[in-house]
């Protein structure tokens, strides 16, 4: 008779630990106008942003991740030998090897954890939490660190009116392990395809081949482009993870979307009704977009700032290049 793989244990899965960091390097409308025809006031009031953090030549995506990584460890009162798995999710690591995620490993002293990068721009962060939750849950890793870290100024065009303002470095992590009871809540994701060069990167590093004078493959953005799909599409896609948590907007403590812009966010919260008593996440004020490392970066802040509780609910959503989004909603770490 052959033999069968025996069926692997299944465990709930829940986030432990919360972690993250800002590069210290704060830069205002009023440094970001220098080279592009607006003013401080203008930035504002079209996105909310009124700073952002630029990371220094020696805070790389790995180094910030992490740190962030053991600020989440250290919350969850576990060392880095106990990570069994490293996804780093980011946008703008700009070298092929070795992954982000196997040089953060080595940076946090993690020898040993399975370790690997996630491409899915700003909705990075959401699809890296469903997949760790998933390998909790069919039991191939006890400990799963999400991180998403980002160094966008690398990829924005400080010269580009439409980007240039939009932009921040940063990391967040989050510590996804074993768990008594259900922590994290079916993801909705997917892709809008019909959308998919509204966020890009129009040409290739391989182009720079050419010569000093091959422009550097800067981020473009069609801004209002994107801004109407959100403020249509992201509050169904909420709406639908809370269906598929089986709870409704009176059982969230917090509501955490990824960080994209400061009237997106307002339109989102209007479109979707939620109660007063939520706690709306709203860093981009400070943070700018940090694309993959924006919801664990906006979650940190609002327990650190007492706006939430741990251990309740949260309703988190990422989207961005693509166009792709992800939301669940999960248990405040």
């Amino acid at each position: 008779m052959a033999a069968r793989l025996q069926p692997a244990h299944r465990f709930f899965a829940s986030p432990l630990g919360l972690g993250s960091y800002r590069p210290s390097r704060v830069v205002d409308n009023a440094e970001i106008c220098r080279l592009i025809d607006s003013d401080a006031e203008w930035i504002e009031s079209r996105s909310g942003i009124t700073a952002r953090r630029f990371a220094t030549p020696e805070e790389s995506i790995p180094f910030m991740g992490a740190r962030a990584a053991e600020k989440a460890l250290s919350a969850a009162g576990l060392p880095p030998a106990d990570v069994d798995c490293v996804i780093l999710a980011t946008m703008s690591y700009l070298h092929q090897a070795p992954p982000a995620a196997a040089a953060c490993v080595a940076e946090l002293g993690a020898d040993g954890a399975a370790a690997f990068d996630l491409g899915a721009a700003c909705a990075g962060f959401s699809h890296g939490l469903a997949l760790a939750g998933s390998l909790v849950v069919a039991g191939q890793a006890e400990h799963v660190m999400v991180i998403g870290a980002e160094r966008m100024s690398d990829i924005v065009d400080p010269r580009d009116r439409s980007t240039a303002f939009i932009f921040g470095d940063g990391a967040g992590a989050v510590l996804v392990g074993r768990s008594a009871e259900p922590g994290i809540g079916q993801v909705v994701w997917g892709t809008a395809t019909g959308h998919i060069r509204a966020i890009q990167q129009p040409a290739s590093f391989a182009d720079l081949q050419g010569g000093a004078s091959t422009p550097w493959p800067y981020l473009e953005m069609a801004g209002p482009e994107v801004f109407r799909w959100a403020i249509g599409a992201v509050g169904e896609v909420c709406s639908r993870a809370m269906e598929a948590a089986g709870v409704t907007g009176g059982d969230i403590e917090a509501f955490v979307p990824h960080q994209a812009n400061g009237r997106i966010i307002d339109a989102v919260v209007k479109n979707m009704k939620l109660p007063a008593s939520v706690a709306v996440a709203r860093t981009v004020r400070e943070d700018g977009n940090t694309s993959a490392a924006s919801v664990p970066l906006a979650m940190d802040h609002l327990v650190s700032t007492g706006q939430v509780r741990r251990g309740g609910l949260a309703l988190t959503v990422g989207f961005g290049s693509g166009l792709g989004y992800s939301a669940q909603v999960i248990t405040v770490p």
